[in-house]
């Protein structure tokens, strides 16, 4: 028998909630409304590759995996910043790994926010924890990079306990990777309600999206250690999954999402 495709769930799922959905529909792990501007869907979000092997393999899975939602469509391009900075860049997401140091994160996600509109992201994944025995392995690389690539689209986590049975997710917390390496037909299904409406514009175009510009601080700063994220505004029981929020004024914020390696953030 053959198996349907990533592609074809995710739109048979869409398609079985929406007719089965009540007239007003509330997102359920999306995180505080953000999304990006666009006027039609699917839309196609650029993730700028600055990664090093073994990366490249694995921001392939996840920009495969990504694209299968009916609303959304991954396109990885030639990054444009170095690895170290990881400097944003309007309108796309900069994917990044390195040797960040001992600082305590697996892996960030940054996403600069114009009113609830996503205007430009990055994600960095920390080779100073992932070269060690134990994140070393292709299923806590998966994990990590799909989760902090799905907060760039303005997704929150399906569920916060680290000891809680896995979901078959990325979006899920966990200290057990092997089953949540990838979306799951509920990851899908947020995207559709996240992105279902159109906009009257657009953040995606690198020239339209800088038309919002941030104050230059915001993207002038190195975000890599915390006393440079801004408040924080949610943890997990156990201190390894936290966000921020650091509020610019006039509507302009960045969010870090942060997941921190063992004995590391507020658990330690």
């Amino acid at each position: 028998m053959k198996l349907p495709s990533l592609k074809a769930l995710a739109s048979a799922v869409a398609v079985t909630f929406a007719i089965g959905a009540p007239t007003q529909v509330s997102a359920t792990h999306s995180w505080g409304g953000y999304h990006w501007a666009r006027t039609s869907n699917p839309f196609t979000l650029k993730l700028g590759n600055n990664v090093t092997a073994p990366w490249g393999t694995i921001l392939d899975t996840t920009v495969s995996d990504w694209s299968a939602s009916t609303v959304l469509d991954l396109q990885k391009v030639a990054g444009s910043t170095s690895a170290r900075r990881c400097k944003p860049t309007a309108g796309m997401v900069q994917v990044c790994n390195e040797r960040y140091g001992n600082n305590g994160w697996l892996g960030i996600a940054q996403i600069w926010i114009s009113g609830t509109h996503i205007t430009q992201g990055t994600t960095k994944v920390n080779d100073t924890y992932f070269n060690t025995a134990t994140y070393n392995t292709t299923a806590w690389r998966n994990l990590v990079m799909c989760q902090e690539v799905g907060h760039t689209f303005g997704l929150d986590h399906q569920d916060e306990t680290f000891d809680n049975p896995n979901l078959g997710t990325c979006m899920d917390y966990t200290n057990n990777p092997g089953t949540n390496q990838h979306p799951n037909a509920h990851d899908y299904q947020e995207l559709g309600i996240i992105y279902g409406h159109n906009d009257s514009t657009t953040t995606l175009a690198q020239v339209q999206a800088s038309a919002a510009a941030h104050p230059r601080d915001m993207v002038e700063h190195d975000y890599n250690v915390r006393s440079q994220w801004g408040k924080l505004v949610r943890e997990s029981k156990n201190g390894l999954k936290e966000v921020y929020v650091l509020d610019f004024g006039q509507g302009h914020k960045l969010v870090t999402f942060v997941r921190w390696a063992e004995g590391e953030g507020r658990g330690r």
